[in-house]
């Protein structure tokens, strides 16, 4: 680093920013980080700031205050929204900092909040048994529905939703007769010019055996006479989730999820006392809105919560879900202490 600096405007350094990780991190990731950094975009230009060189400790402190009590968002934010925030902050000011914008160091006064261990984890998941009752109750009234056909491939291979929305037909095996198969699996390939990036880029390819089961209903769904909208998508790819448009989109994935997990959507009762002609989550795009409903997240939890219980390899359900041990222990595994215990049992003399 150069002993002056060089005038480099906010918004300026932020298209660099982006520019610079553009290569090793995902578009999503880059979507979100782009999200949080406009915020401090415009806070500068609310504060006069035109120039980063202006920057000091006691400002990055006045921008914690404005961004904490929601004079961007609108409303007041969650300690573990705002260490995230600043997080990004500092690694922005990091980089501003190699390319002579602010001082060396400057990423370090970013004052970040404390948090405990339970603060930064969502306890919210979609318990195993009723993961397992909504998939068969699918299998029953709607087989081979693109509902059913999501709802069974989140919870079946625990796959990101990025994932299952990035799968082609041609990524099935599904007789399990390709080179050193024994058995039906998907392909999960990164292709990023064209549109269905992994979340870890090449380190999340990977082949995930299914069931018999798992491949009926996809040879199903997938068949000349079947449900599935045989669109491409516009880089002449065969989508294996498709709607009318092409290639379903994450958000409609993720309302599948949100529509299929009420309790009413099923005929149950609402647990939650609600009559369903005065409640906003039986409508389209509200969804979400029902203390029941779960997301593709949850599903993912519920799946690692199943392995969990049953024992199983946790270095091959790591590989499996593509996620390391460490983070399917801190931000997937939702068996109580109680459940933990009761695995414990059976491996010691009591």
């Amino acid at each position: 680093m150069s002993d002056e600096l060089e005038s480099l405007e906010p918004s300026e350094a932020l298209d660099l920013y982006l520019e610079s990780r553009s290569d090793d991190t995902s578009e999503k990731t880059l979507e979100g980080q782009y999200y949080r950094l406009r915020a401090f975009v415009a806070w500068c230009d609310e504060e006069g700031i035109a120039d980063l060189n202006m920057l000091s400790g006691r400002d990055l402190y006045a921008y914690r205050i404005w961004r904490r009590e929601g004079s961007y968002s609108g409303e007041e934010l969650k300690t573990v929204t705002l260490r995230g925030d600043l997080a990004t902050l500092r690694a922005f000011l990091r980089f501003c900092a190699q390319i002579d914008a602010v001082k060396e160091g400057l990423y370090d006064q970013v004052p970040l909040p404390r948090m405990d261990g339970s603060q930064g984890v969502s306890d919210s998941t979609l318990d195993p048994d009723r993961a397992v009752e909504i998939v068969d109750w699918l299998g029953r009234y709607e087989y081979a529905s693109r509902v059913h056909v999501i709802a069974l491939m989140l919870w079946h291979t625990g796959c990101r939703v990025g994932e299952l929305r990035a799968l082609d037909v041609g990524d099935l095996d599904l007789e399990g007769d390709r080179p050193r198969a024994d058995g039906p699996a998907v392909h999960f390939v990164h292709r990023p010019e064209t549109g269905t990036p992994l979340k870890n880029k090449e380190q999340g390819e990977r082949w995930n055996a299914i069931g018999p089961n798992v491949a009926q209903v996809l040879e199903d769904f997938t068949s000349r006479n079947g449900p599935r909208v045989d669109v491409t998508d516009e880089h002449d790819r065969r989508p294996l989730v498709t709607t009318e448009h092409g290639r379903v989109s994450t958000t409609a994935c993720r309302n599948t999820l949100y529509r299929v997990t009420r309790p009413c959507w099923r005929g149950q009762e609402c647990p939650h006392d609600r009559e369903p002609e005065d409640c906003e989550a039986t409508h389209y795009s509200k969804y979400s809105k029902c203390p029941s409903s779960r997301s593709p997240h949850d599903v993912r939890s519920g799946r690692v919560t199943a392995h969990r219980l049953a024992d199983e390899d946790r270095s091959l359900v790591s590989d499996r879900m593509n996620a390391s041990e460490e983070i399917l222990d801190k931000h997937y595994d939702r068996r109580s202490e109680r459940q933990k215990a009761e695995q414990r049992r059976s491996f010691f003399e009591l």
